[in-house]
This record gives C-alpha cells, structure tokens and sequence, in this order.
C-alpha cells in the first residue's frame, strides 16, 4: 500500500465518525492522538511513553472496557514527563461517544500495512501532510487557515535560501509547514555529518522556531514534526502562544521569518494585546508584519503571505508600509494566484523583504512586482497548483538582490508579468502596493467574482482600520473614546 492509498484509506475512515457529529477537523485531531500511539509502535519510539498507556494496551480491549481506557490514557499522557508526549496530548479529549466507532478505528488503524512498500520517516510525515490537506480543502471554513499548500511553502524555502547556523522563525507556524520544508531544504543542501556537537544541537534544537495560538493546530504541528523526524526538541519547536500578546517577545530574533499569518481581524474589532508595536491595529495581518520585520535581526530576511488588504489599507496601514519600507529593502512582491487558499475568495500575495536596520531611513528604492494572478487558472480541486507553475517566476526572482545573486532584473513592460516600480512612484500612490497592470480577461467573468461575504469581511477591514485612525486622533485630542 503507497503512501497515497494510506491517505485515501485513513480519510475513509472519518465516515465511520460521522453517526457520531464528527467534524473532519475533530477526525484528524482524533486520528492525530491515535496515529502518535500507533507510530510510536511501528517506528520503535515508544520508550517516552508510560507501560499500560501504549498502542497495545488498546488493542487488547474492546468495548466499553477500551473506551474507558482510551479515554484514560488521553488524560494521563497529557501529564507525561516526556515534553512531546504531554504537548501533543495536554487537554486532549476524545469526541467520540460510541465505542464500537472507537473499535473500528483502532482495528482499522492496526490492520493497515505502514511499510509494506518500505515507507521511511519522510513517507509517514507526507502521509500525514496528505490528511491535513484533505481536511483543509474539505473544511469550509477554519482548517484552510492552518494549511498553506506545499508547492508555494517549496517555492518561498527555495527563494530564501535558508542556511545552516541560522535562527529561522515562523510566528503563526500553523501545522508546521514551513518549518518542515525548511529542515528538508537544509538537509538536502547540507552535510549534517560534518556539524560539530554544538552546531548539531543548534540545528536539532533551537535553529527552528514557532509559535501557534490554538492548542489543537499545535498538536497537529506536533505530530507533523514527530513523523517528520524534525528536532531533538519537538515540544519547544512549536511553542503554544499568542504571537500578538506578550508571549509573541518569547520569539528571539530570527534571520529568516517564513510565515503565512492567519486571515481576518481580532475578534470584537479590539487591539492585541501586545504594546511593543508603534502602530496598534485591530488588523492581524498588520501586526504580524510589525512582528515579523521587527524581528529580523540586520541582514535577515522574511518571505511572508498577506491578502490585499494590506497593501491597500489606509490610515494605520499605510504607516506600517512606510515603516517597513524604511526599515526594509522590500525588494519583491508576488502576486498569488486566486483559488489556492481554502478561504474562497481571498486574494493573497507573497512579500519578500531584508532588514536593513531598525534605524535605516528609505531602505527600498524600488519594488518589483510579478503577477501570477492575472489570467491565470483558477486553481482548486479540479486544478492542482504545481512546481511549473512558479518556475518563471522563480528564474525572474533569481536575478535581483532577493537572491543574494547580483545580476540584472528585466522589466517586461505593460504586457509581461515582471515589473519594477520606483519608490518614489509608490509614495505618490500614498504608498499602496496593490499593484497591477495587466488586463485580466477572468476578471470579466461574474463567477470568478469573491463571494458577498468576503466582500463584506474585506469592507469590514477597511473601516475597522478607519474607526482605529479616529480612535488614535480622539486620544490625542484627549477625548474620551465610548466603546
């Protein structure tokens, strides 16, 4: 049975949930707790987890007997000493409430042939990857925020160019995508032989770092480095927090920042919490840029995924572009395709940016913009995003400083998909970045429209982001601002 065949096979597995009001998010979090128990066993890594708790003290019940059990086993391995155990199980409960369903699943899990066709580590973590996409492109709403396709996570680790010694960061790290590909892109480029003791356990342990505000992503990111093999650490890889609180000042500074930051606005329209941003905004996006350019230590670099609204929002929003702008060579933005987002609707770009210095004035002289959105497929189910589909952009990317290469960038003109824009240019626009000049003939189509709702949410950003600038003008007024 091929990795894919697995996949297919766990997935079906999830129609056995559904007389029981199972969510495919609640499955694979379920799956999720048994496939840890279950791996442990075929890979020979069950020493951190207690006798009585393991894989096989579930088989050897059934009924009533093993639902007790299993549901026992949930709250013990939340207290294990082992770090990783008690990460991936800290307030874990089961959603299932009927214990034949719980049987089934077990034997169903059990019978499958995990290495009938020599699967290794890589096979078991791609496997895994294949369930979360599947549940993200079947979730309507919620999973897709956690899950960034793969092709365009390969695509930014590639451009990045990540290097042994470094602090890599990831402060809204999801299920741990870019962290994966990046320990991929590093091995595959590396040595990790030649490493001296110090320099191995810098790599296994402190070169990769993220954080996650929802305890359930986390503990799929957790499984997702377990199966993968990532880290000696896999507890501290993945730290549960909130990036836009205090805990976000946990993150050290990074020289490269890979991160697509969660869609939306904070909750109730108030501000985060964190005070250490010149330029508050109820705009999550906004503030993760704060973070993330704020972050970087002089040299770093940063490939980050953000919708349109931020680089066409007013107010607040054209200040933190300034900034950014000033602090930052923002040498590339990458318009994305519509479609590859499980979030219908959402038009997202790829900003790639290097620190100058947090004193630096004017870093960013000129901004090159490729479309990838304007006649293009429009990408899902029916239509995979692939490798080729980068490939042009990729080579046009590899010849400007975004490289670290330094040749010569061409522009395309009116009719080609890579230009260059001069600051000044972007400073007489009051410094918006939505960018774009080639006709789009989808456009045209009503179909391709974004649904009402994402209008709706994308207007609701707009004046969220206006109701902050007059909130800033009342206090500095001295006026009292009524909630």
């Amino acid at each position: 049975m091929n990795t894919n065949e697995i996949v297919q096979k766990l997935w079906n597995l999830c129609n056995i949930l559904k007389d029981d009001g199972i969510t495919y998010h609640q499955y694979v979090t379920e799956l999720t707790q048994l496939l840890f128990l279950k791996m442990a066993r075929e890979t020979g890594t069950e020493e951190p987890i207690p006798q009585g708790l393991r894989w096989d003290s579930l088989t050897a019940l059934d009924g009533m007997a093993q639902f007790k059990h299993y549901k026992h086993c949930l709250l013990e391995l939340g207290e294990c000493d082992d770090t990783l155990v008690a990460a991936i199980y800290g307030n874990a409960v089961t959603h299932i409430r009927e214990p034949k369903h719980l049987s089934q699943l077990i034997d169903d899990i059990d019978q499958l042939d995990w290495f009938g066709e020599q699967h290794d580590r890589d096979d078991l973590g791609d496997m895994y990857e294949g369930l979360l996409e599947k549940n993200a492109s079947e979730t309507k709403s919620g999973a897709g925020q956690y899950f960034t396709p793969r092709v365009l996570i390969d695509c930014m680790v590639r451009l990045m160019q990540p290097r042994l010694g470094e602090s890599i960061q990831d402060p809204a790290a999801g299920t741990a995508g870019f962290l994966i590909a990046t320990e991929r892109y590093l091995r595959r480029n590396n040595n990790f032989d030649t490493l001296s003791d110090g320099q191995y356990r810098f790599q296994q342990q402190k070169a990769l770092l993220g954080m996650e505000l929802v305890p359930e992503t986390r503990r799929l990111a957790l499984m997702n480095c377990f199966l993968h093999g990532l880290g000696g650490s896999e507890a501290e890889i993945v730290k549960l927090g909130n990036t836009l609180s205090s805990e976000g000042r946990a993150l050290n500074m990074a020289d490269l920042v890979l991160s697509n930051p969660p869609f939306g606005s904070k909750k109730g329209g108030g501000l985060p919490t964190r005070d250490d941003f010149p330029f508050p905004t109820s705009n999550k996006q906004l503030v993760f840029l704060q973070h993330i350019y704020r972050s970087l230590v002089p040299g770093g670099r940063a490939a980050v995924v953000l919708p349109d609204n931020v680089l066409f929002e007013g107010g607040v929003g054209a200040d933190i572009r300034r900034d950014l702008m000033h602090r930052c060579n923002l040498h590339t933005i990458l318009r994305l395709p519509t479609g590859i987002f499980y979030a219908q609707g959402v038009k997202t770009n790829v900003l790639f940016f290097s620190k100058i210095s947090d004193e630096a004035t004017d870093s960013t002289k000129e901004v090159w913009v490729y479309d990838l959105r304007a006649n293009m497929p429009n990408f899902g189910k029916r239509t995979p995003l692939t490798r080729e589909h980068f490939a042009e952009f990729e080579a046009a990317y590899a010849a400007g400083e975004g490289n670290r290469t330094h040749g010569a960038r061409t522009d395309q003109g009116e009719t080609g998909r890579f230009r260059s824009f001069s600051r000044d240019w972007i400073r007489e626009r009051g410094d918006s970045l939505d960018i774009s000049w080639l006709k789009d003939d989808n456009a045209e189509d009503a179909a391709d429209l974004p649904e009402p709702a994402v209008l709706a949410q994308e207007a609701m950003v707009e004046l969220e982001g206006a109701l902050d600038e007059l909130r800033a003008i009342l206090e500095e007024l001295g006026l009292e601002v009524e909630e």
